[in-house]
Formats: structure tokens, C-alpha cells, sequence
């Protein structure tokens, strides 16, 4: 009966766990999610966020324009210069003077649409650049941030993709 009774914790020889699981199952998890997680990582990147952020910013991808039956059309460049804004944060202190270039198909019609809309697009183009900080100004890329927004908001003035680039012919901090 003093054999029934064990104090709490203490286990007979009979009950021990079994001895632990060495070799290559104890090693499976921390393997594949060596191996899974950067291809994951990969997949997400390039079929998701970069289509997705191209996508947003207007930029065209080769398979979007294969896929709406565009062919290369002639492209034709209209320019815009001296856009003179205020630089924000610097209270009327300090300007930038940009001239820029932008670029579509549809030759003709599409200088037309941009003369059409000249006001509009001097506008929006003069709203986007004045919100910008000197800070902003002066980052790494803040050009390409530039061009990536005014794409954008001329799309959205015209109507359609039809800006394809946009090229910053003078870029000045006063």
C-alpha cells in the first residue's frame, strides 16, 4: 500500500516521457522556415507589392499595355516652363522655379488635350510642388517622387493614362 502512495512530481520508471525526438524531425520546422520565408518574402514583393504600387502611381507595366492592345504610338512631348512656387515651411522666404516636359501618345490630339487643359494642369502641377518642404526637396529621389506625383494628378486631370513620362528640364532652389 506505502507502494501506491507516491509524493506529487516523482514519477515511476514506467511513466517517463518517452526520450525526446532527435534528427531531422526535431530540425523540420526551423528548416522550412528557412527556406519558405524568403520565398515568400519574394513572391509577395513581385506579384504583389510592386504591380500594386505601380498601379497607384500611373506607372505602366509592359503586360498592362500589352493586355489594353496598345501599340507604340508615336510619342510627342509638350513642355511646360517656369512653374514658380512658394517652398513650403520656408514662410515666402525661398521658391522653386521648375520647368517640366511631359510625354504621351496620340500625337496630335493628345497636344491638344494638353493645351485644352493647360490651366488645370499648371494648377495641380503648381498645388503639388508648393505642399513640398525644403527637407523634401533636398532628399535622395525627391525627383523621381516628384515626377511619380505629377504623372499621377495630370492622369487624373485628362481623364486617361495618357502621360506617359514626365521629364524635369530645370530644377531650381532660390
Amino acid at each position: 500500500m506505502a507502494e501506491d502512495r507516491k509524493p506529487a512530481g516523482v514519477e515511476s520508471p514506467a511513466e517517463a516521457p518517452p526520450a525526446a525526438a532527435g534528427g531531422i524531425k526535431g530540425w523540420l520546422p526551423l528548416i522550412l522556415a528557412v527556406v519558405l520565408m524568403p520565398v515568400l518574402a519574394f513572391g509577395m514583393t513581385k506579384f504583389v507589392i510592386v504591380p500594386e504600387l505601380k498601379s497607384s502611381l500611373g506607372l505602366k507595366t509592359p503586360e498592362g499595355a500589352a493586355a489594353k492592345g496598345k501599340t507604340d504610338a508615336k510619342k510627342i512631348s509638350v513642355p511646360f516652363n517656369k512653374l514658380l512656387v512658394n517652398i513650403a515651411g520656408t514662410m515666402g522666404a525661398r521658391y522653386l522655379l521648375v520647368s517640366v516636359t511631359i510625354v504621351g501618345t496620340g500625337g496630335e490630339p493628345f497636344k491638344a488635350k494638353i493645351m485644352e487643359n493647360e490651366a488645370q494642369l499648371r494648377d495641380m502641377a503648381m498645388g503639388a510642388l508648393s505642399s513640398k518642404t525644403l527637407a523634401d526637396l533636398e532628399k535622395p529621389g525627391s525627383r523621381n517622387l516628384i515626377r511619380a506625383e505629377l504623372i499621377n494628378g495630370f492622369n487624373n486631370v485628362l481623364g486617361e493614362n495618357s502621360v506617359q513620362e514626365i521629364y524635369i528640364t530645370e530644377f531650381g532652389i532660390q
